[in-house]
């Protein structure tokens, strides 16, 4: 998967251009992921630069992206796509 900072054109059409060939770069484009919550799948609405730094941060702790979100689950008090924005936030606030 590419990063979203990597050849990113920085015109407004070019941009539009290469984003629509590849909406992965468009790190505020709202993304749909599965993830597995205690056994339950689940399907979770984030933008793409929390899906990837969720990614970064689960590979730096060894562990995967379903095992933070359920760690993340059993600690909320509201919306689990608000939980996961705040638990990137935290996490990059201490890095």
């Amino acid at each position: 998967m590419q990063k979203a900072s990597q050849n990113i054109p920085t015109d407004r059409v070019s941009f539009r251009v290469q984003a629509a060939k590849d909406p992965v770069l468009v790190p505020w484009q709202m993304r749909k992921r599965s993830v597995v919550i205690a056994g339950h799948r689940t399907s979770v609405s984030l933008e793409n630069a929390f899906w990837d730094t969720l990614k970064s941060i689960a590979g730096q702790r060894g562990e995967t992206v379903n095992h933070i979100v359920t760690k993340i689950d059993g600690q909320r008090s509201g919306n689990l796509s608000s939980a996961i924005r705040l638990f990137v936030l935290d996490a990059l606030k201490a890095a």
